[in-house]
Order: structure tokens, then C-alpha cells, then sequence
């Protein structure tokens, strides 16, 4: 294989990992790398993020339904409110990973976020978008790098603001799946997809 783009079903090219399974197509195609905008989305794409670390993103995107009840629909002033008793009930809950660390950082997170204006995540996020023309299409699943000065900045930023879980791993790939990168590959059908 040559890392670059491959023939879907449809005869389209796309990013090769986007081609393994079924709901790997769907999201490459639909979601990845489009941009999102708000609060609750972002503080959703945050702790799904955080809950992959050390996992196959196919894992969250399988259970992502189950975290959204669990954490009711991401509502950050929703989630700000959850007691002890929805901690026991999320730990025992296993239509999510049942991590403790990774429960309380997003418990913790809506905490420190509900004290924030409206906009102010979406904002700050997305001030740390690199500008596009300084970043080359990637060719190859190779040239696609996990940590960019963006991304180790971003983290530093929602750390110093208390938010937990966020390393400049994870910031990176809130990044790509939220559009404030393009790391289609070049050839791939769903680079600068917008929609």
C-alpha cells in the first residue's frame, strides 16, 4: 500500500483509514474534518477525544450514542450539574468506557466551562486554527502528524484555564475532527468538504 488515497465503494478516493469499516466511511465522509462550531459540540468532541486516549477511535464512534444519554446530550451546564450519584452511575454505566479519570476530568471540565461566557470554548479553540495556506495537503498517511505547535499550544491554553484531559495528542485530534485542520489527503474526496 502506498499510504496515499484509495478507491472507496463508490470508486471515489479517500483517506485509507477511512475505508476499514462501515461506520469509519460514514464518519470519514460525513463528519471528519468539517467544521464545528459551539459549545456543547465542542465540550462533546473534547471528552470523546479524552475517553479515545489509549483506544481505537472505532470504540467511541460505536459508543457514541451511549456517552451522549450518559452525558446528557453534552449540555455543559447539564453535565456541570451531575452529583456523586451520576459519577456511580456513569462508572457503572457500559454503554461508555467506565474510566474513572476519565469521568471525573469530564465531569470536572463541564464544571470549570459552565462558569464561562457563551462562546468563549468555541472561540478559544478555534483561535488556535493554523491558517491553511501554511499547510500542505498531505499525500500520504505518513505526511499526517499527530502534534503541531497549534495543537501543543491549545492544550497549554485550556490546561492553564483548568481543563483537564487535553495533551497536545488530544488537542490535535479535536483539531482534524473538527475542521480547524484539513488532513484529508490530497487526492481524498472529502478534502475541503465544508458542508
Amino acid at each position: 500500500m502506498s499510504g496515499g488515497a484509495e478507491p472507496g465503494p463508490d470508486g471515489r478516493p479517500r483517506c485509507p483509514w477511512g475505508l476499514s469499516t462501515e461506520d469509519y466511511l460514514a464518519y470519514h465522509d460525513t463528519e471528519w474534518g468539517r467544521p464545528v462550531h459551539g459549545d456543547d459540540a465542542l465540550f462533546e468532541r473534547l471528552c470523546l477525544e479524552a475517553f479515545q486516549s489509549g483506544l481505537s477511535w472505532l470504540t467511541i464512534l460505536r459508543r457514541r450514542e451511549g456517552f451522549r444519554a450518559a452525558f446528557a446530550g453534552f449540555e455543559i451546564a447539564e453535565v456541570a450539574r451531575f452529583t456523586d450519584a451520576d459519577k456511580e452511575r456513569l462508572l457503572a454505566d457500559a454503554g461508555i468506557i467506565r474510566n474513572r479519570a476519565k469521568i471525573d476530568a469530564t465531569l470536572a471540565n463541564a464544571q470549570v466551562l459552565a462558569a464561562w461566557a457563551p462562546g468563549e470554548l468555541d472561540e478559544l479553540i478555534w483561535s488556535y486554527a493554523p491558517d491553511p495556506a501554511t499547510r500542505p495537503a498531505p499525500r500520504r498517511l505518513g505526511d499526517v502528524v499527530a502534534v503541531t505547535p497549534e495543537s501543543t499550544a491549545l492544550a497549554k491554553a485550556l490546561k492553564r484555564r483548568s481543563v483537564r484531559f487535553v495533551g497536545p495528542t488530544t488537542a490535535h485530534a479535536l483539531m482534524q475532527a473538527c475542521g480547524l485542520v484539513d488532513d484529508h489527503l490530497a487526492d481524498c474526496v472529502a478534502r475541503g468538504a465544508t458542508g
